[in-house]
């Protein structure tokens, strides 16, 4: 199979409109070709005039660790080449960024997540694209997690830079699928060109979303592994809670939770007796781990492990969104008055709490702290809200 970027690199007739155009690249550690080349090296390589570069959340290179850690422009030492930062002092593009180029080439994998900020970047980069009259390509990539899709919808006016539009959590889309449906969603008269994949099949074995000729790298530094971009859609959550993600450890993001005061045991058997069919599609293991950095660092902590993966992945079966949920009501009902929501500063929002800044909305944390609410309770808004949204991305499927 061929990722965009593999085909405009080896395919003439794709790359002859951009001759005698500047071009910029959104980028970052892996956007890279089939070969392991550096899309910004290959294009250049390919006699593309590129004359910028853009980096995402976490940089271009992927150095910055952790949210709200920004990075500032700079200048490419090897090709001369301005590389501003999309997550520093801005996280828009400027007119004074828009003007460096002509067209600009999107190439960042993504996770298949609404809160993934690089949806967001894409959102941007079109509205700002539309206003100066320029072009955006974008080089499709897999979406790892597949095609499912699952959790509520991102309610009206809760938009964030975790965000963009009234998506599901897990939203089943590749990036060039999801600018299309910005482009209608939001009306936009943009210059919008996608180069799509050639031989993805994100439903079908063995590697449904990831295509198992190609190896993983990491788009952001947290994000190691298929295991964790098939779990992100719920382990995303912790990063609302006083419990950790993980962070601090060699498997961030994998985990439901870790804590040193949460019987891991005790919590595995309240959600088998809640919703064990929530729990299906994936294997959970009791572990202990203690952060470097970042939540409980240098503590002890009991968690469980997550394992979409081998033997035990049905990807049709597994439903992080709900999985995640489950694991926060079966502490809630064991612990009643644990502090599960972490109040403060979340991707510059200062007035919402974290998780419903992630959520889109209150509903999921309304329903963990709600004693008399069940599973079925949250089911229904999820399936309506799930429903709603395939309607809505139904006619910019190109892989399906």
């Amino acid at each position: 199979m061929k990722f965009g970027i593999d085909r405009l690199v080896t395919e003439e007739q794709l790359r002859k409109p951009l001759d005698g155009r500047r071009v910029a690249l959104v980028a970052h550690p892996a956007s890279v070709t089939a070969g392991l080349t550096h899309s910004l090296d290959a294009l250049i390589d390919r006699g593309v005039n590129v004359t910028s570069a853009f980096g995402p959340q976490h940089g271009l290179k992927g150095d910055k660790q952790d949210n709200m850690v920004e990075t500032g422009d700079e200048v490419d030492p090897h090709y001369g080449i301005p590389v501003f930062s999309l997550y520093g002092e801005v996280r828009r593009p400027t007119a004074q960024m828009m003007d460096s180029a002509d067209v600009f080439l999107f190439d960042l994998q993504d996770l298949g997540c609404r809160i993934y900020t690089f949806v967001t970047t894409l959102l941007y980069l079109l509205e700002e694209a539309a206003k100066a009259g320029k072009s955006v390509w974008v080089l499709d990539r897999p979406n790892p997690a597949g095609g499912p899709v699952e959790g509520t919808l991102l309610e009206p006016g809760q938009e964030s830079f975790v965000g963009a539009a009234p998506m599901a959590m897990r939203h089943g889309l590749t990036m060039g699928e999801m600018a299309r449906w910005f482009v209608a969603h939001f009306k936009l008269d943009v210059d919008l060109q996608v180069i799509e994949m050639q031989g993805w099949s994100p439903g079908r074995a063995p590697g449904y979303g990831w295509p198992e000729s190609r190896i993983w790298i990491n788009p952001s530094p947290n994000a190691a592994s298929l295991n964790m971009a098939r779990a992100y859609a719920g382990t995303v959550m912790l990063e609302g809670t006083t419990l950790s993600e993980g962070r601090g450890t060699t498997r961030p993001l994998e985990v439901l939770f870790g804590a040193p005061d949460v019987d891991a045991k005790a919590v595995l058997a309240e959600m088998h007796r809640l919703a064990p069919v929530w729990m299906r599609g994936s294997a959970l293991r009791e572990c202990w781990f203690e952060p470097t950095f970042h939540k409980h660092a240098g503590a002890l902590c009991n968690g469980l492990m997550i394992h979409a993966e081998g033997e035990f992945y049905d990807h049709h079966a597994f439903r992080p969104w709900r999985l995640q949920a489950l694991a926060f009501k079966a502490i809630r009902a064991l612990y009643c008055d644990y502090p599960i929501w972490r109040d403060f500063p979340y991707e510059y929002e200062l007035d919402r709490l974290a998780i419903d800044v992630i959520n889109g909305g209150s509903v999921l944390r309304e329903w963990v702290d709600d004693s008399e609410a069940v599973p079925d309770d949250l089911d229904r808004v999820a399936s309506a809200d799930e429903a709603a949204w395939r309607e809505s991305i139904a006619a910019h499927l190109a892989y399906n």
